[in-house]
């Protein structure tokens, strides 16, 4: 048993007896524990007494509980000493909780930046590779149960024989973890691999044609996940090609995979090919009307704001007003806006902070209320992560890095955990129990991510980095194809003022969002200064709630911002000889470079400031260390994880 071996790998000595097994079991069963509630993943950890003698028992009502509950005390021992009564229960939250591997065909991944792609498309089926085998126990210790093979701007090439064979060994490796595998799918593969003249979801021969790919999967994957689909969206086919809708997209091919209990996962990023009224409006405009309309094998994938992933968004309108839909949020766990794998930034913070947020359709209800299905008794729920893992020896281009993949499962799990709690259960994990090392390294992690809002843009500006690999700043983009793929299009600075107007008198995106968020929204004296920009165009020398003006509290975000991380340094220089030689070098290399990229990125961004405002920096401020025509040259094309 996969769970007996992990136990025997990491449980120090000295512990009673342990006993795996099921609720059935007739020893078990005796005990009449509470396994009700806990479905068929959750699990118990219970001191009991079995002939006679303290045993401690780890149960589920079937084998994946067990699993879950051995890493589930392997968690617990490695950062509380062991006592000698012990209980421990708990059952998912949110029913699929996916990874999304952005891996091209090719072994490149888009927006990733740990190395090539895990998965050796060219060796599969044949060789598998162990770390295919630690990559699936990574997963399964922190209770991630599905993965998406391949990247959303997908090839239809996936959908052949060879690639389907090449996806049922990987789900042979992760079927015994508890792991499920799901692939994203072209919505033109009909008319690509099949010689049809269409691919509208409307059409019968496009259904069958659907329906007989999916059989031709499950045929070779039994257990396979589903399709997850990106259509209609930055230049992928999709339904709305032939005037059908995303939802009869979706239920078209969510009919083909439902004879052997498969899923839909349709994502909702979505934007206009034209310029449209503000891109922040494009999913709910689409997706708000078919509210009830997608079966019931199908979940609406939902980023966690209505823009791309930026270091700090509200949360997307949409969780609350699709009651008659499931939402699955949609993180990026990989640092695409975050300064790649070199930056420091927990992400923790900002999973909660979304989860967290009140969503106004109902008292006290949050987006992690509408997550889990608790809103509306929803019993298909889903939580997905952009995954930042690679074929680098740490996994994720650092180790730090780490500790957001492991966030977003403990999260996807449990969503009311706090940001901090995982923190500092990831550094005794990952570094030992030593105070003064969990202490450090949980201090740093909590206050990185917003260092990089404060230094790369505060007080809710966002989309400001440089074009297309998206490394680095670039404010002044002004050029590019598209209006909304230029940062000038959401800073809208100019010699008044700064930040997009969202209000009525503007886009009118506060509209979107339910009545007490939407009121707090629309003035500026109600909107948290954290988003202030997001929705108010206000005036530079607008006073802020410490007195500063506008100009100065910005000025102030990126010096902050700066300072933590020369603080991170010293922070991390404290603990050298009390971590792994090669990590603490690592990292305090990577520290290095974000404090050099945080101030290229606060000088870059004043000297842009201060060309449109006209307005000298606050007495005493460091100037930028070059012009901006300087910070303009700098051009970066091989920067890793860009699209093609």
């Amino acid at each position: 048993m996969l769970a007996q071996t992990e136990l025997e790998r990491a449980l120090p000595a000295g512990l009673p007896p342990i006993l795996l097994a099921t609720a059935a079991t007739p020893s078990v069963a005796a005990l009449r524990l509470p396994f009700e509630g806990l479905g068929p993943e959750g699990y118990l950890v219970r001191t009991v007494t079995l002939n006679g003698r303290p045993t401690l028992l780890i149960a589920g009502n079937g084998d994946k509980g067990a699993l879950y509950g051995a890493f589930a005390l392997i968690r617990h021992l490695a950062t509380t000493p062991f006592a000698d009564t012990l209980s421990l229960s708990s059952a998912p939250r949110v029913k699929l909780r996916v990874l999304n591997h952005w891996d091209n065909l090719d072994g490149s991944i888009e927006r990733g930046y740990a190395g090539q792609s895990l998965w050796d498309w060219w060796t599969l089926p044949d060789f598998r590779d162990p770390r295919y085998t630690d990559y699936a126990r990574a997963n399964a210790s922190i209770g991630i149960n599905g993965t998406v093979l391949n990247n959303v701007n997908a090839k239809a090439d996936s959908l052949t024989a060879p690639y389907i064979a090449k996806a049922a060994a990987l789900a042979d490796v992760f079927r015994p973890w508890g792991i499920k595998v799901y692939l994203s799918v072209r919505f033109s593969a009909p008319i690509e691999l099949g010689g049809l003249k269409t691919a509208d979801p409307r059409d019968p021969a496009v259904a069958a044609w659907w329906k007989a790919k999916a059989d031709e999967i499950y045929r070779a994957i039994p257990d396979f996940g589903g399709f997850l689909v990106k259509a209609n969206s930055e230049g992928q086919p999709g339904p709305r090609d032939y005037g059908a809708s995303h939802a009869d997209g979706a239920n078209m091919l969510a009919a083909a995979v439902k004879p052997h209990d498969g899923i839909v996962m349709w994502r909702a990023f979505v934007y206009a090919e034209t310029d449209p009224e503000d891109r922040a409006k494009q999913a709910y405009t689409e997706f708000k009307p078919l509210d009830g309309k997608f079966a019931d094998n199908v979940l609406v994938q939902v980023k966690n704001g209505a823009i791309d992933f930026q270091p700090r968004e509200p949360f997307h309108p949409l969780f609350g007003a699709m009651p008659r839909t499931p939402l699955m949020i949609e993180f990026q766990i990989t640092k695409e806006y975050l300064d790649f794998a070199t930056h420091l930034a927990y992400l923790g913070p900002l999973f909660t902070e979304v989860l967290d947020a009140k969503t106004g359709q109902k008292r006290g209800e949050t987006v992690a209320d509408v997550v889990d299905g608790q809103a509306e008794g929803h019993k298909l729920s889903g939580m997905a992560g952009v995954a930042n893992i690679g074929r680098d020896r740490d996994w994720s281009g650092s180790t730090f890095n780490q500790a957001n993949w492991y966030a977003f499962g403990r999260l996807a799990w449990d969503p009311d955990l706090s940001a901090e709690a995982i923190a500092r259960a990831w550094a005794a994990e990952t570094f030992g129990n030593d105070r003064q090392v969990v202490d450090t390294v949980t201090a740093m992690m909590m206050g990185s991510r917003e260092a990089v809002v404060d230094y790369t843009g505060a007080l809710g500006l966002a989309h400001l980095m440089a074009t297309g690999h998206h490394y680095g700043p670039g404010p002044w983009v002004a050029d590019l194809a598209r209006p909304e793929w230029n940062p000038v299009y959401y800073h809208r600075a100019d010699a008044a003022g700064i930040g997009f107007d969202r209000t009525t008198s503007g886009s009118n995106a506060v509209g979107q969002y339910a009545g007490p968020v939407a009121r707090a929204f629309a003035k500026p004296e109600t909107t948290p200064e954290s988003m202030l920009l997001w929705f108010h165009h206000l005036p530079w020398d607008r006073r802020m709630a410490d007195g500063r003006t506008l100009w100065e509290d910005l000025v102030g975000h990126y010096d902050r911002g700066v300072a933590y991380v020369g603080r991170m340094r010293q922070q991390w220089d404290s603990l050298k000889g009390k971590v792994d030689a090669e990590i603490w070098q690592k990292t305090a290399t990577y520290l290095a470079i974000q404090e050099r990229e945080a101030r290229w990125w606060r000088d870059a961004s004043l000297a842009y400031w201060m060309s449109v405002n006209h307005r000298p920096l606050p007495a005493g401020v460091r100037p930028p260390e070059h012009d901006l025509a300087w910070y303009k040259a700098q051009h970066f094309p091989y920067a890793p994880g860009q699209a093609h």
